[in-house]
């Protein structure tokens, strides 16, 4: 598994847990980023669905989001872009 498989799995698993997402979709965008190379900090777009964000505002939704992935965010994660909804929406 590569280092981006690793991250993948593990922002995965803390959605999972932390605001109990029903789904989340990892998308590597590394790709589109001039001079990215393999083992640099990592550009995301992230879909995630939870009953969690009921009642919340788009704000509050990304936020929860960026508090969960906080550790990630200071070293192995660059950028990130956030998708967020309800189940069955």
């Amino acid at each position: 598994m590569s280092k981006t498989e690793t991250l993948q799995a593990t922002i995965e698993s803390i959605l999972k847990e932390k605001i109990n997402a029903a789904e989340v979709k990892i998308i590597d965008d590394g790709h589109k980023h001039l001079g990215h190379q393999p083992g640099d900090p990592a550009y995301f777009t992230i879909e995630v669905i939870s009953s969690s964000f009921e009642g919340k505002s788009l704000i509050q939704q990304h936020k929860m989001v960026y508090e969960s992935l906080k550790e990630q965010l200071k070293e192995q994660i660059h950028a990130l872009s956030i998708k967020t909804k309800l189940p069955n929406t």
